[in-house]
């Protein structure tokens, strides 16, 4: 089992028919989650192209998720969770933190996307909108949203089977202003491994 460092970011090469099971160690920390395709990182997960495969906002155990070429990258084949998952916020950044009010630099998942991909000696072409696992995201019928606390209970994950060769990115997101990573605002390692 290897670490997502609170508020940090990993990057794994992930074979075709292995899988990434993501854990939510201590219940309460969102992990924003990237997928490229290797060998052409112009091609990577995208949320807008799933939704509109899935004709859905959040997905489901069985279902898969799309590249920006609309080819299945991943398979959601496990899921512990309740379900909430986002496909709706983009990744946290600078000017994120700058807008909530923060005036000196504050950890983020995008610079983390950046970090975890070059300590594989890979630079992506963008950050890409990512699929924030463990994300509590309510919408209202009146198009309302509001960042609410994780549902996710210590231990709980999601298994991610790759269906191309590709490497997934994962930011433990330091958001510490808003209630994403629990009330406390307190976000804390996870764990991933490589299945297969």
């Amino acid at each position: 089992m290897e670490t997502i460092p609170a508020r940090r970011g990993k990057a794994a090469f992930v074979r075709q028919g292995q899988s990434i099971r993501i854990v939510n160690t201590h219940g309460e920390q969102v992990v924003d989650t990237w997928a490229f395709t290797a060998g052409m990182l112009t091609e990577f997960m995208s949320m807008e192209h799933t939704r509109a495969t899935l004709v859905k906002l959040r997905p489901q155990k069985g279902d898969g998720l799309f590249t920006n070429r609309r080819r299945k990258i991943l398979t959601m084949t496990e899921d512990t969770t309740k379900g909430d998952h986002d496909t709706l916020m983009a990744a946290c950044d600078s000017e994120r933190y700058a807008l909530l009010g923060v005036k000196e630099y504050h950890d983020n998942c995008t610079d983390n996307l950046f970090a975890g991909m070059q300590a594989l000696g890979l630079v992506p072409p963008e950050c890409p909108a990512p699929l924030n696992l463990f994300m509590n995201i309510p919408w209202t019928p009146s198009g309302g949203l509001s960042f609410d606390p994780p549902t996710t209970k210590p231990g709980d994950y999601v298994t991610l089977r790759a269906e191309l060769d590709c490497i997934v990115a994962m930011s433990c997101c330091p958001q510490d202003i808003l209630p994403i990573n629990g009330r406390a605002g307190k976000p804390t390692e996870a764990h991933y491994e490589i299945l297969g």
